[in-house]
């Protein structure tokens, strides 16, 4: 069972990694029961819509029984997948990108690190525990977080939880200046799948953009987050200083055979952008007339003063949505099927701010 006074501590604390080390995470239902009980629902009763991970994820056929006996490949097929889906053969496969987040932190030496926030919280907590000397420039510009003129600056783009979009192009000059100070730009790119033409994975440690670090996931996209696949793309060098670090065997034979498939599925991607932008849209409709709105084609962003008062009355009708106090916002992620969407619609349009 679990309960709306646990919800409201949990919401509170999923954005407030000084009191809360290590932080929780959306889509954690189970570790809700940690905190008091008011209104009790079962755990089925739940809509979960915390995450910004495509409730219709890709469709897992049958695979070989052979990649749960035999020790993984690297010449499976799924680096040729991700280089074709990506544009780039400077890759590695990783268990999903968070490992990537908490190894990249010990390739370098300690130095300053610009982290431009709201973000996903594990950035900054990775730079921080690492030893480097960390600044969080809340809701600056590119250029500002520039002149702040710490040889790293780590962002999401699309950003999450806010939304916020920055052209590649803008980016890429962002890597040129730091490169002429010796500096590096590392760039999460987990919600950017729907929008390939703004992402720079192709770029990432390329002779036009050798300081550039680029993480990707299969996680929200494909709704394959349970795989745990995600990519680093870089030069050579900090690959290989990554592959050393995370070791042999990162990703399961059953994922990289999953993972591959989905890759190279282009239906489906095509089908899908389609499908999640209608989602968005539909999305952004039910929410518009209560405060600013924010997103990506897999959530959307409620910018009001009223957001923890809208989080707790969803909650006591067992939906569970990501509230980001600090920030005054409150993150919806997609219904899967209209049942949900009518649920969510008859939620809203019993709330009074």
């Amino acid at each position: 069972m679990v309960g709306v006074a646990g919800l409201l501590g949990f919401g509170a604390c999923l954005n407030m990694a000084v009191d809360c080390a290590p932080p929780l995470h959306a889509m954690r239902l189970s570790a809700t029961g940690r905190w008091p009980t008011g209104l009790d629902w079962p755990l089925a009763d739940w809509l979960d819509l915390s995450t910004g991970i495509n409730p219709r994820a890709y469709p897992v056929p049958a695979i070989d029984p052979q990649c749960w006996q035999r020790l993984p490949e690297d010449d499976d097929g799924l680096n040729d997948a991700a280089a074709a889906y990506y544009g780039s053969q400077r890759l590695l496969a990783v268990p999903g990108s968070q490992a990537a987040i908490q190894l990249l932190p010990a390739l370098f030496a300690p130095l300053a690190v610009a982290c431009m926030t709201p973000i996903y919280e594990e950035h900054p907590l990775a730079w921080q525990r690492a030893g480097h000397k960390l600044r969080r420039l809340e809701n600056v510009s590119l250029p500002r977080a520039l002149a702040v003129a710490t040889p790293m600056i780590v962002l999401c783009n699309p950003n999450n939880p806010t939304g916020r979009r920055l052209p590649a192009a803008e980016l890429l000059a962002a890597a040129a200046q730091l490169q002429r100070r010796g500096g590096w730009l590392v760039v999460d790119e987990a919600f950017g799948d729907v929008e390939p033409g703004n992402c720079l994975a192709a770029l990432a440690g390329s002779p036009e953009a050798p300081n550039l670090i680029v993480l990707r996931s299969l996680g929200k996209f494909f709704g394959l987050a349970g795989a745990r696949v995600g990519f680093v793309f870089a030069a050579d060098d900090k690959l290989a200083l990554l592959r050393e670090a995370i070791g042999p065997w990162p990703l399961s034979g059953p994922a990289r055979a999953v993972a591959r498939l989905a890759l190279a599925d282009r239906g489906w991607q095509a089908q899908t952008r389609h499908q999640l932008a209608a989602a968005a849209a539909r999305l952004t409709a039910l929410l518009r007339p209560f405060g600013e709105l924010g997103g990506t084609a897999l959530f959307v962003s409620l910018s009001t003063p009223h957001a923890a008062s809208l989080f707790e009355h969803l909650a006591r009708q067992a939906i569970l949505t990501r509230h980001f106090p600090a920030q005054g916002l409150l993150r919806c992620g997609l219904p899967a099927c209209e049942r949900e969407w009518l649920r969510l619609s008859s939620a809203l349009t019993t709330w009074v701010p």
